[in-house]
């Protein structure tokens, strides 16, 4: 999945900017930005194996979620000065291309849920009137 792909060269970036953070981060906004930076195709692929669509988009919401939270953290960093404009500019608009592309595909998924639910009570409604 394309989502899945983006978001894991997402993390792995964020993982080398975040190396050159001070020491006296590494238990506070670093393990923080590490830990929603992987969490966001975590969740994805974790959802993607989940049986259903309304399952799946759970997890995608999830997902989201973790994108914003890493959206709000680095904005953070920047404004402490451990990232510079470059970096912070590259992983910024990688996230919102991600953002954009979950919430497309959270649409779409809720789209599924909602027609498989009216095909089920139009299903019903035919067989108890059969």
């Amino acid at each position: 999945m394309k989502i899945w792909q983006e978001s894991m060269s997402l993390s792995i970036e964020v993982y080398k900017v975040t190396t050159n953070f001070p020491n006296d981060e590494r238990y506070g906004l670093t393990s923080q930005i590490k830990r929603a930076a992987v969490s966001i195709p975590s969740n994805i692929a974790e959802g993607s194996s989940r049986g259903s669509n309304k399952d799946f988009g759970r997890y995608l919401s999830i997902s989201l979620g973790s994108a914003f939270e890493l959206e709000t953290q680095i904005l953070i960093a920047k404004e402490l000065n451990l990232i510079n404009n470059s970096n912070y500019n590259n992983i910024s608009s990688k996230l919102e291309q991600i953002q954009k592309m979950i919430i497309g595909f959270l649409n779409s998924l809720t789209n599924s849920i909602l027609n498989d639910s009216e095909n089920e009570v139009f299903n019903s409604y035919l067989n108890s009137n059969v």
